[in-house]
C-alpha cells in the first residue's frame, strides 16, 4: 500500500505563481511601434503581427534554459498613393527574470533591451534595424537565458543535473494565431508536463526527450509548466534518532546540488519522529532503516510526498512544505499497517503533522477546507487510491480527512486517542478483550474502538463524514443493535454474552447480532426462574448454565436450566412430604433412617450442578417420608406378631415343661419297691 502526502501548502505556492505568470502572458501583447509614413504620420492605427517558433533548450549543466525566438514580423498596412506606412520597433513581454538577450537578423542591425522589469514579466524593446514596409515580412532572431535563480525550495525555475522545472510561454501578436513551441531535454532525463498541452514526450535522433505544442491558434493563452528528473548518485547523508527507548536510523538521500534539501528536510524529520511518537503514544518498531529521499511529484494530482511502507522509503518532493515533510513522517506510522482506510491514514497523518508542527514551533498548519473544497464533497468512504480522482476530488479529500480527524481527537482526547492506537497495534477486537483482528482496522472497526476506549459517540461524525449514501442505515442498525447489547449486557449482570454476539457486532451483522441477543434473554429469564426457584427452595443454584451460555450456546443452556427447574421443583416436592409433626406410626417408620441426610446431600449434588445425584437423593428423601407411617404400621404389627408368637411359644415351653415333669414322676414311681409290692 502506498501512502501519499499531497503538496498543499508547498505546492499552492507554486501554482500560485503559475497562474500569475499565465495571466502576464494572456496580458503581454506586443506593444507596436508607430508607423510612420514618408510625408507625414497617419492618425489611423497600423498592424503588425508577429509569429514566433520558440525552442527552449534545456542546458542543466549552465543552471539554465536556453530560449531561441525565430521571429516573423509581418507589416499589414499597405501603402497608398500618398503615404508610405513602415514599422521599426515592437515592445514584447517574455518570461521574468530572464537575461542574455540577443538579436539577429539576415538584414539590418536590429537590437533588444529591457524595456521594463516587473514580478510577472520582463518587457523587451526590439528595434528592428530598418524600417519594415507595409506587406513585407522581416525575420528576427532573439535568444535570452531563463536561469536557475536559486533560493526557495518552492520557486518556479529550478534548472540543475537532476531536477528541472520551469514554465513555457508561446509569444505572438495578439489574436494572431500560428506560433508554436518545442522543449529539448538532454538525454537521462525523465520528464513530464505539469499542466499545458506540450503533447507526449519523444526522443530524437540525439537522445533528448522533446516535446512540441505544434501549431497554437492563441499563443497568449498558451501555457505549461514542465518537470524533468535525472536519475543519478544521491547524496546521502545518516542520522541516528533516538524515539522513546528506541533509535530510528534515517538516510537522507539528496541530489548533489540541492543540500539544502538535506539540511531542511532531514532536520525536520530528526525533530518530527520523536515528537510524533510522543504525541500518538507508539513505539518505534521499524529495525530497517528509514529511507528519506528527494524526488519529484509524478501524480496527476501533484503529490508532494510518498510513502512505501513495504520498502521503508519516504520520497519528498524538492519543493515540500515543512507541513508535508511532517505529514510524511507522520506516516510512518500512519501508513496501512496501523488503520486500513486511506482518509483514516492521511487524516491523522495530517492532524499529528500540525500537532508536531505546534511543539516544534514550525509553521505547518495543513489544509484548511474552503469553500471552494466543499464543492467537490465526497463521503470519504468513495476516496479512491492515490491520483485515481479528480484534482478536486483529491484536494477535498486531504482536507476533509484532516478536519475529520480533528474533529475525532478533540471528542476523544489525546489520552483517548492514544488507547485507540494501542488497541489498534496489539489489534484487540471490539467487545472482546480477549479477541484480536486479523487486519488492521477498518472504517467499521475503528468507529468502534473509539466508542469502545473513550466512551464517547462517534456515529454522527461517521454520518456527516465518511459513509457512503448506501452504507447511512448501517449507522441506524449499529445503534439500535448496540442499545440492544448494552441493555442485554445490563440484564447478564457478571455473565459474560457469547462471543458469537460480539463476533456478529464486530462484522456489522447486526440482524444476526438481535436475534441472538433475544436468544440470550430468553435464557437469562430462565436462568432467573431457576435463582428464584432455587431461593425459595433454599438452594443455591450452580453456575452450569452460566458456563453453558458463554460457550456452548443458547439450547444447552437453555436445556440446562430447564432441567435445574425440574431438580428444583422435585427438591420442593421431597421437602413437602416431610411430615411437620410425625404421629406414632411416623415415628415408628422414622426409626433407623435420616431422610435429611438425604435432602442434604441433593442440595449439595445440586449445588455443584449434579443433578441426576440430587434428583435421586430427593427422591430417597421424599419416599422415606412418604413410607414412613406404613413402614410404622408395618413395624408395629411386626412387633405385636412377635409378641403373641412369643406368648404362644412360652405356654408351650410351660405345657412341655409341664408334661415332661409330670412323665418323669410316672417313671421315678414305676421302678420304686413300694410300686412292686403294691
Amino acid at each position: 500500500m502506498m501512502a501519499g502526502g499531497r503538496v498543499i501548502a508547498g505546492r499552492r505556492g507554486i501554482l500560485d505563481r503559475r497562474v500569475r505568470v499565465l495571466a502576464a502572458g494572456a496580458l503581454a501583447i506586443v506593444v507596436l511601434g508607430m508607423p510612420a509614413a514618408a510625408q507625414d504620420v497617419r492618425a489611423a492605427t497600423p498592424k503588425l503581427t508577429l509569429v514566433t517558433a520558440a525552442h527552449y533548450e534545456v542546458q542543466p549543466t549552465q543552471g539554465r534554459v536556453r530560449v531561441t525566438l525565430d521571429i516573423t514580423a509581418t507589416n499589414r498596412l499597405r501603402d497608398t498613393v500618398t503615404r508610405r506606412f513602415y514599422f521599426d520597433r515592437a515592445y514584447l513581454a517574455v518570461l521574468p527574470n530572464t537575461r542574455a538577450f540577443r538579436i539577429t537578423s539576415d538584414v539590418g542591425t536590429p537590437g533588444v533591451r529591457v524595456y521594463r522589469k516587473s514580478r510577472d514579466q520582463t518587457l523587451l524593446l526590439i528595434t528592428f534595424g530598418r524600417r519594415l514596409g507595409a506587406g513585407r515580412s522581416a525575420t528576427f532572431r532573439l535568444q535570452f537565458d531563463l536561469p536557475d535563480p536559486g533560493g526557495a525550495p518552492t520557486r518556479n525555475v529550478r534548472i540543475g543535473p537532476s531536477l528541472v522545472s520551469f514554465p513555457v510561454w508561446a509569444f505572438a501578436s495578439n489574436e494572431t494565431p500560428g506560433s508554436r513551441v518545442t522543449v529539448a531535454f538532454p538525454p537521462g532525463f525523465t520528464v513530464r508536463v505539469e499542466t499545458g498541452d506540450l503533447g507526449e514526450p519523444a526522443t530524437d535522433a540525439a537522445g533528448r526527450t522533446t516535446l512540441s505544442s505544434g501549431t497554437i491558434r492563441t499563443p497568449l493563452r498558451f501555457y505549461a509548466f514542465v518537470v524533468g528528473d535525472r536519475p543519478g548518485s544521491y547524496a546521502i547523508s545518516d542520522r541516528t534518532v533516538r524515539i522513546g527507548s528506541s533509535t530510528a536510523e534515517l538516510s537522507i538521500r539528496s541530489w548533489p546540488e540541492d543540500a539544502a534539501w538535506t539540511t531542511r528536510v532531514g532536520g525536520l524529520f530528526a525533530q518530527a519522529l520523536p515528537a510524533i511518537a510522543e504525541l500518538t503514544g507508539l513505539d518505534w518498531t521499524r529495525t530497517e532503516p528509514l529511507l528519506v529521499q528527494e524526488a519529484v511529484s509524478r501524480s496527476a494530482g501533484g503529490y508532494a510526498g510518498l510513502f512505501d511502507p513495504a520498502d521503508g522509503r519516504v520520497e519528498v518532493a524538492y519543493y515540500a512544505s515543512p507541513f508535508v515533510v511532517l505529514h510524511e513522517a507522520a506516516h510512518a506510522w500512519f501508513n496501512g499497517s496501523l488503520l486500513a482506510d486511506r482518509w483514516a491514514n492521511e487524516g491523522f497523518a495530517s492532524h499529528y503533522a500540525v500537532a508536531a508542527g505546534e511543539r516544534l514551533r514550525v509553521p505547518a498548519g495543513g489544509t484548511p477546507l474552503t469553500p471552494a473544497l466543499q464543492a467537490a464533497k465526497i463521503p470519504l468512504n468513495a476516496w479512491a487510491a492515490a491520483g485515481r480522482d479528480p484534482s478536486a476530488t483529491e484536494d477535498y479529500g486531504y482536507a476533509a480527512s484532516q478536519r475529520l480527524a480533528s474533529l475525532i481527537a478533540e471528542r476523544a482526547g489525546e489520552d483517548g486517542l492514544r488507547a485507540v492506537w494501542q488497541a489498534a497495534v496489539a489489534r484487540r477486537a471490539p467487545y472482546d478483550a480477549d479477541a484480536t483482528l486479523d487486519e488492521a482496522p477498518d472504517w467499521r472497526v475503528l468507529l468502534d474502538l473509539l466508542e469502545e476506549e473513550t466512551g464517547k459517540p462517534f456515529d454522527d461524525l461517521w454520518a456527516a463524514w465518511v459513509v457512503r449514501p448506501d452504507e447511512a442505515a448501517l449507522l441506524t442498525e449499529r445503534r439500535i443493535a448496540l442499545d440492544d447489547y448494552r441493555a442485554t449486557e445490563d440484564r447478564a449482570g457478571d455473565w459474560t454474552l457469547p462471543r458469537p454476539i460480539r463476533e456478529a457486532l464486530r462484522a456489522w451483522q447486526f440482524d444476526q447480532a438481535r436475534a441472538l441477543l433475544a436468544d440470550a434473554r430468553v435464557v437469562i429469564a430462565r436462568q432467573d426462574e431457576v435463582h428464584e426457584a432455587a431461593r425459595q427452595a433454599g438452594l443455591r443454584a450452580p453456575d452450569t448454565v452460566e458456563r453453558l451460555f458463554e460457550t456452548t450456546g443458547f439450547a444447552a443452556a437453555a436445556s440446562e436450566a430447564d432441567a435445574e427447574l425440574r431438580t428444583v421443583a422435585a427438591f420442593v416436592d421431597a421437602v413437602r412430604a416431610r411430615p411437620p409433626t410425625p404421629d406414632g406410626f411416623q415415628q415408628l417408620g422414622l426409626i433407623g433412617v435420616r431422610p435429611e441426610a438425604s435432602i442434604a446431600e441433593a442440595s449439595a449434588a445440586f449445588e455443584r450442578g449434579d443433578l441426576v445425584e440430587a434428583i435421586r437423593r430427593a427422591a430417597e428423601a421424599r419416599s422415606i417420608w412418604d413410607a414412613a407411617a406404613g413402614v410404622g404400621r408395618d413395624r408395629l404389627l411386626s412387633a405385636l406378631g412377635l409378641a403373641v408368637l412369643g406368648l404362644l411359644t412360652m405356654a408351650w415351653i410351660a405345657y412341655r415343661v409341664r408334661w415332661f415333669r409330670r412323665r418323669r414322676r410316672r417313671g421315678r414311681l414305676a421302678r420304686s419297691p413300694m410300686a412292686h409290692r403294691l
